[in-house]
């Protein structure tokens, strides 16, 4: 396992990278209400990307994938390509962005509640978002990764809700997805000793009925196995010398250790 340790220099242009990413989620709000296609989703953010912030949307041709954004409605666990359906009232939403600026990324999701979600859509679209504030929350040097994992899969499964296995997040810079692997799961004081300079996302996703996936035909599109609603959030995180920055974060959110 080779960890990428970011320079002051690289560091910056993360934070640049991430930022981009992040203002795309708040652009494309207004946007995501009953009606609209995921096709139109994508196209929206795809001309602001390239338009705008003149920057690159990372997943457009990456490894085949045909889009520019990720978008995962309902049942629904990741990689969910834009298309011709279109969000109806009730429906739950994650909306996977990640930008290219000056050879570097910033990778982040964001839940959308399209109208009025059940109350069992919409706690489990909060309870995720609090398992990932739990896990950045923890980020410093000295802690493992494992110890992140098993924080995150304890809260969630207090509140009865499941941990996707299959999928986690990743260290992430001049490339798409670096080592390490950061799980949503696991032992406490084990995994990878966090150092300072490192970078990766925290991306749990969270199932509201069993945790078990399968994958489409299309090979891109997870969804849950007994068809339940899934959710997931994510953040671009750097380690700092005495806690975390998130490089993603939007103007509404706090966090406890970050700047």
């Amino acid at each position: 396992m080779t960890i990428s340790l970011k320079s002051a220099d690289e560091i910056e242009k993360m934070r640049i990278a991430g930022g981009l990413a992040s203002s795309v989620l708040t652009m494309v709000e207004p946007h995501v209400r009953a009606g609209v296609s995921t096709d139109q989703l994508d196209r929206i953010c795809h001309e602001y990307i390239i338009e705008e912030l003149d920057a690159v949307p990372a997943p457009l041709n990456y490894r085949g994938f045909p889009r520019s954004i990720c978008t995962s409605i309902n049942h629904v666990v990741c990689h969910g390509i834009p298309g011709n359906k279109r969000l109806r009232n009730g429906d739950i939403i994650n909306i996977d962005i990640t930008v290219i600026k000056d050879e570097f990324h910033g990778d982040t999701s964001k839940m959308f509640c399209v109208g009025k979600p059940s109350v069992r859509a919409r706690r489990l679209v909060d309870t995720t978002y609090e398992c990932l504030v739990l896990g950045i929350n923890m980020v410093k040097p000295g802690t493992r990764l494992g110890d992140i994992g098993h924080a995150i899969q304890s809260y969630a499964e207090a509140r009865q809700f499941s941990v996707v296995q299959e999928y986690c997040g990743h260290g992430i810079g001049r490339q798409f997805h670096e080592d390490p692997q950061v799980l949503h799961y696991g032992i406490p004081g084990t995994g990878l000793v966090l150092e300072a300079g490192m970078t990766f996302t925290i991306e749990p996703m969270i199932n509201a009925g069993k945790r078990h996936v399968k994958l489409l035909p299309d090979n891109w599109t997870v969804v849950t196995k007994d068809h339940s609603l899934s959710a997931q959030w994510e953040h671009t995180i750097l380690v700092t010398s005495d806690g975390f920055e998130v490089l993603t974060r939007r103007p509404e959110e706090t966090f406890s250790l970050g700047p």
